[in-house]
């Protein structure tokens, strides 16, 4: 069965690719105002900086890398995500998704290669670019172990990402009705292109547990430069290294326990 959903995968994803790439010159005007939308939230955040110098002591370069790292991580993980889970609403509501359920298939495999989003290419394209500048620019000294670091806390933070989108579009298998949780994920989301330590505590305190997106954003790139923490202190590098794979193990279950609340159509 396994090597039939690793057969199967590839060209799931080939045919979404091949139909989203139809009409090529939308796609790609599409990506390029993704950029300046993004682009214009970077700048609002440098003109900030050329007036007050740093935020919460992090200097322009710095609040880059934690901009890239933020955008890059979830658009990863979006990518594998987002899209998929949060149609995933309408296929209960209107019963379509009992379909799934009868394909000798993972339906949480069919939903995200099937629906594998390409459009967050401009996503990626800012991001990278923008690392590539914050890498070189930020004072910082680049080791083996540094770049170690960095490689695995993003590939952290992406699995956190698509581990929380994942677990707010299952609920729509318990309650029906599960999209407006993603308002208040990208409520908080927001909030994560600035540093941890600029909010208040019980803020600080929701954005590490309840609703951990400081864990793709501020946490590991401060852990990274040595800023201080709030919170998790000395516990900042190794909490976000482990942060993406536990909560991956945490969307397995409620994915499953969601599976097994589901009554179908007929409710």
């Amino acid at each position: 069965m396994l090597m039939h959903h690793l057969r199967v995968l590839p060209l799931l994803v080939r045919m979404h690719v091949r139909s989203k790439m139809e009409y090529r010159g939308a796609f790609w005007l599409d990506r390029f105002a993704q950029i300046l939308s993004y682009g214009s939230v970077f700048a609002t955040i440098g003109i900030l900086l050329a007036r007050f110098d740093s935020l919460g002591g992090w200097t322009w370069p710095e609040l880059a890398l934690l901009f890239s790292f933020q955008l890059l991580a979830y658009s990863l993980g979006a990518a594998m995500s987002f899209v998929q889970l949060r149609e995933l609403e309408e296929l209960v509501r209107l019963g379509t998704y009992d379909t799934l359920l009868v394909k000798p298939f993972s339906p949480w495999a069919y939903l995200v290669f099937s629906g594998l989003n390409i459009g967050y290419a401009g996503h990626i394209i800012l991001a990278v670019a923008l690392m590539m500048w914050a890498v070189l620019s930020v004072d910082f000294v680049w080791s083996v172990w540094s770049t170690s670091f960095f490689i695995a806390a993003l590939i952290s933070a992406t699995l956190l990402t698509g581990a929380l989108i994942t677990m707010i579009g299952a609920t729509a298998l318990i309650w029906v009705r599960s999209n407006h949780l993603f308002s208040i994920f990208f409520g908080f989301w927001e909030l994560n292109r600035y540093p941890l330590n600029i909010f208040p505590g019980g803020i600080q305190l929701i954005l590490i547990t309840a609703v951990p997106l400081a864990l793709t954003s501020s946490v590991p790139v401060g852990a990274l430069l040595g800023k201080p923490i709030p919170i998790l202190g000395s516990w900042a590098g190794p909490v976000s290294l482990v942060a993406g794979p536990i909560w991956v193990l945490l969307a397995i279950a409620h994915w499953r326990y969601a599976t097994g609340k589901y009554q179908g159509a007929g409710g």
